[in-house]
């Protein structure tokens, strides 16, 4: 799928913002239900992280032992990397660095290099070269640099071009390049970093051959992102955002700020598992907040998530479209306790989502499932089913392939957040006030098991899909089964639905 892009509001974020919390009643099996106690919006836990308007500064003087790179000298740090051992420090004077003019001139380094960069050093491609740092060495450390102006191809990346393990980048900006500014391997942590103005992706978490498991992405500002616009390029690619995670097994994105990237801030795209993300702060980016897609077990927990999806949402809704888009959007994705995890559900709790257009969608397209031609991943599989193939009738009629081929909206666990809406300040009437818990009408391929009402029925009612315990301030709707039922609270909470148990509900309270 794709989500859209919107114009480059409230780029210029007030300097005071900082993460809400939202502490919930914590339920007791048994315990009669009570009425949920959430912070208000103007609690404060966490500041966000500002990185880009505020560098850490790096080393003034060269540490001991580390080789001097000169800024006068063109190709000196591709040169002196070449020449010096593995494990070498490399200190970047003040000024910019360039490489060699041809395009594919990069810096390749070996097994357990370090880069630290003076106050005021920046390694420039100068629109010429493609790639930064590339190459398969491992444990590589770069710190407190720029990196800025490469030219990388669309899917490819600038930093870590060639996804090796283990490398550390901390406290380094990655800006207005094309591309992806950072690729991801194994064991990779993203700390304290900027990750702006980038042409298609600040990271692109994609590992050509293997999974990529262990990812941190800690204390990072991720902004303004898609500056090339892919989506308007390659209609419906659902190639953009802030950071887009592919097959990634076991990730902690923590305390980040995730803003006004035009398109999706975070997107979990195919068979990714294991993922925790908490004290974020995702605000103002044109498409949803969140997209977690045909991936499994997560904990998505005390982000503050606000001003979403304005851009896409409306799009959709202008052209008439009753499709209920939101701002944290789970697309054929959900607990999976036969996959190894911390957890065996997607748990979404302790979150403050304030005036987005909509809040969360659980959906599951029922023609999308292993072997199906309307599978967008196409040539994936699921975790659960090695050979694609397998997936074919008769057998996938039957169990265990009936169940397996499937990636399911399964197991969502939604409780103790804070709904908050004002029309006012999302500035709509309608489409943009929607809780939904959703699926097609199965018609594709004419082999497809699943015609009919087969996955509606399921996503709604038989898969352990339940919201209880939050609290609604504002004039929200909530959608179950397919896009033309739409109901009231009362409607949501009563038979046959019954979701929303504990929770509290105040219309015209808004935002």
């Amino acid at each position: 799928m794709g989500i859209k892009r919107r114009h480059r509001a409230l780029a210029a974020a007030p300097l005071a913002l900082a993460l809400l919390a939202a502490t919930g009643c914590e339920s007791t099996p048994g315990a009669p239900a009570t009425e949920p106690t959430v912070a208000p919006s103007t609690s404060v836990a966490r500041s966000v992280a500002r990185v880009c308007a505020k560098p850490a500064a790096g080393p003034s003087k060269a540490p001991a032992g580390a080789v001097t790179v000169d800024p006068a000298v063109v190709g000196d740090l591709a040169a002196k990397t070449k020449s010096s051992p593995p494990n070498t420090t490399f200190w970047l004077r003040p000024g910019k660095h360039r490489l060699d003019p041809d395009r594919y001139s990069q810096v390749i380094p070996k097994k357990g290099n370090r880069y630290l960069g003076a106050p005021g050093a920046v390694l420039d491609g100068r629109k010429t070269n493609r790639y930064a740092f590339g190459g398969t060495a491992r444990d590589v450390t770069i710190r407190h640099l720029t990196v800025q102006r490469f030219v990388a191809p669309p899917d490819e990346g600038v930093v870590n071009h060639d996804s090796a393990d283990g490398w550390l980048i901390e406290h380094t900006t990655i800006q207005n390049n094309s591309g992806a500014g950072l690729m991801a391997g194994a064991r990779q942590r993203v700390r304290a970093s900027c990750l702006r103005d980038n042409g298609q992706y600040g990271m692109n978490a994609y590992k050509a051959t293997g999974r990529i498991s262990g990812l941190v992405v800690e204390g990072n500002e991720i902004v303004g992102n898609n500056t090339d616009d892919w989506e308007r390029r390659r209609k419906g690619c659902g190639c953009t955002g802030g950071i887009k995670f592919w097959a990634v097994n076991g990730a902690d994105v923590h305390g980040n700020w995730v803003h006004d990237n035009r398109g999706t801030g975070l997107w979990a795209d195919t068979n990714n598992n294991d993922f925790r993300i908490e004290d974020n702060v995702v605000e103002a980016n044109d498409g949803a907040a969140l997209i977690y897609e045909t991936s499994y077990n997560a904990v998505i927990r005390n982000n503050t998530i606000r001003r979403n999806n304005w851009v896409a949402g409306r799009r959709y809704a202008d052209r008439g479209d009753s499709f209920p888009f939101a701002t944290l959007y789970l697309s054929e994705s959900g607990g999976e306790p036969r996959i190894r995890a911390r957890t065996d559900k997607i748990e979404i709790y302790r979150n403050v989502l304030e005036n987005n257009w909509s809040g969360i969608t659980l959906w599951e397209n029922a023609d999308r499932f292993c072997n199906s031609p309307a599978n967008t991943s196409s040539g994936d599989c699921t975790l659960l089913v090695k050979k694609t193939d397998r997936c074919a009738r008769p057998a996938i009629a039957t169990a265990p392939l009936y169940a397996d081929c499937r990636w399911k909206t399964q197991r969502v666990d939604i409780h103790d957040n804070r709904f908050m809406l004002d029309k006012s300040v999302v500035d709509c009437t309608e489409k943009c006030d929607r809780m939904a818990v959703l699926a097609n009408y199965g018609t594709y391929p004419d082999w497809s098991p699943y015609q009919g009402e087969r996955v509606a029925e399921a996503i709604t009612r038989k898969q352990r899909n339940r919201w209880h315990d939050n609290v609604y301030l504002g004039p929200w709707k909530f959608v179950a089964r397919d896009p033309s039922r739409v109901l009231d609270f009362g409607q949501w909470q009563g038979t046959p639905y019954q979701q929303d148990a504990g929770s509290t509900f105040r219309a015209r309270d808004g935002g």
